[in-house]
């Protein structure tokens, strides 16, 4: 019993985790109008939360190994539920982007720890996939549902409801997770933190991140992006010097030696590029092309996260049955398929039917590949290890969504033609198919995970 009411607090935090990074999507127009942003400024009530989740997860990971992950969990859901309490009262553009910063450190924090607890509570092989299972069906689920319940708050309640709902839900998770977890036991040795490794990889991987989401609207050529770039290549390269000689390193070398996991970081990148860039082109393409209302354009996100949801399931019991190679490799394929027709399905009136047979392929590979990606990330890593692995292949996560999604923004933007519907309609489309062409070109990828883990039957 102790054990499910543990994955139960897991599963809710990774949902929460998900919400926060879509439910703030259909509120953007109320804040707006409240706060004051200008159009160009709006962006960062995004961008700022990505930003700090991207730079801060590795930090976050070995925050977990050497401090503890019960503690860690605990501490990140309370920064969550102060971060959201100071949103919701916000009365100042500035304070909001800040507080979305800190709530992508609370990110950083509560991604890797929660992933660590579920690969050491539970052990390697069908326990704990089905855990991961049930993990990644939050995490779907959260994603495809915070529209829903940010155009439900958002009407009956306004747009500080998107943040003060995480209040109560996020005290909550640290409350159970403090009395359900396993108590952090003692260091096998003295804590060392890596700081100076810890400042030029988080400051590096942060800059990185600020280009990856700020070039592509700003120009790559700006003195802002210059400098970034620059900036970025040079605390990496000096977090590569001081990680190579560090006695604890911030990410230890042995890991890059660990093909398993490498292999699983790639995936991960080509999963958010794919799979994780989707939901954006769909906004665009309910709300701008067909008109929906933010109700409305929730509403047709429902299927997606049930499919998607079942897709999960069905990662678990097909790793348990063909292994992880082969079970990423389906879901890519799947995705792909999906992706092809739902790419031909998209016009600018019609029913929304027509896009069924797509959706449904999509969300299957969608959650297969993440159920395995996750199995294939931590399998054969030491338990003292688990929070920075899981570090580094959410870290891959996040870079791989916003390389993916500037270069298909850049993409869709570079195509359309004639009438402004139009060209947004022939963008969209053209966005879809780079999507299913990219999802293809993963499957060798994943083919080759066969011989770097093992089969978790």
């Amino acid at each position: 019993m102790r054990a499910r009411l543990s994955l139960l607090v897991l599963a809710l935090a990774q949902l929460v985790i998900a919400l926060d990074y879509n439910i703030v999507y259909v509120a953007l127009p109320g804040i707006s109008a409240g706060l004051g942003f200008s159009p160009h400024d709006l962006q960062w009530v995004v961008s700022a939360y990505v930003v700090t989740t991207g730079g801060f997860l590795l930090l976050g990971g070995r925050t977990a190994d050497l401090l503890g992950r019960r503690r860690t969990f605990v501490a990140a859901a309370l920064v969550y539920a102060g971060s959201s309490l100071v949103g919701g009262l916000s009365e100042s553009a500035n304070v909001l982007v800040a507080v979305r910063a800190v709530q992508g450190i609370g990110g950083s924090l509560l991604f890797p720890a929660t992933l660590a607890l579920i690969n050491t509570i539970y052990e390697e092989g069908p326990v704990r996939n089905r855990a991961l299972a049930v993990w990644g069906a939050a995490g779907a689920g959260g994603l495809c549902f915070g529209s829903l319940l940010g155009g439900v708050l958002v009407e009956a309640f306004g747009w500080p409801s998107v943040f003060l709902v995480n209040v109560p839900v996020a005290t909550a998770l640290a409350w159970a997770g403090r009395r359900l977890f396993p108590a952090d036991g003692p260091q096998a040795g003295p804590r060392r933190f890596d700081v100076t490794g810890a400042l030029a990889g988080t400051s590096g991987i942060t800059l990185l991140v600020f280009l990856l989401v700020h070039a592509p609207e700003a120009g790559w050529d700006t003195r802002s992006a210059l400098l970034s770039a620059a900036l970025a290549v040079a605390l990496l390269a000096v977090f590569a010097v001081v990680e190579g000689r560090a006695r604890d390193p911030l990410v230890p070398t042995r890991l890059f030696a660990h093909r398993g996991l490498v292999a699983a970081m790639t995936v991960t990148a080509l999963y958010s590029a794919t799979f994780g860039s989707l939901p954006y082109f769909m906004t665009l393409y309910f709300q701008n092309v067909r008109g929906y209302s933010a109700f409305a354009t929730g509403l047709a996100f429902l299927v997606p996260a049930v499919v998607t949801a079942l897709g999960t399931k069905a990662g678990e019991l097909a790793v348990a049955r063909a292994g992880v190679g082969r079970t990423l490799a389906a879901g890519m394929v799947l995705g792909a398929s999906g992706a092809a027709a739902l790419g031909l399905a998209l016009t600018g009136n019609g029913s929304y039917l027509p896009l069924l047979p797509g959706i449904v392929f999509l969300g299957l590979g969608q959650g297969a590949a993440w159920t395995g990606m996750w199995i294939a990330a931590a399998s054969g890593v030491a338990a003292g290890d688990q929070g920075v692995a899981s570090g580094m292949a959410s870290t891959t996560l996040q870079a791989g969504g916003a390389v993916g999604l500037a270069l298909l923004v850049a993409l869709s933007s570079g195509i359309g033609h004639g009438p402004s519907d139009d060209a947004l309609l022939t963008g969209i489309r053209t966005a879809v198919f780079a999507i299913a062409a990219g999802l293809c070109c993963g499957v060798p990828l994943t083919l080759a995970l066969r011989t770097t883990t093992t089969s978790a039957a």
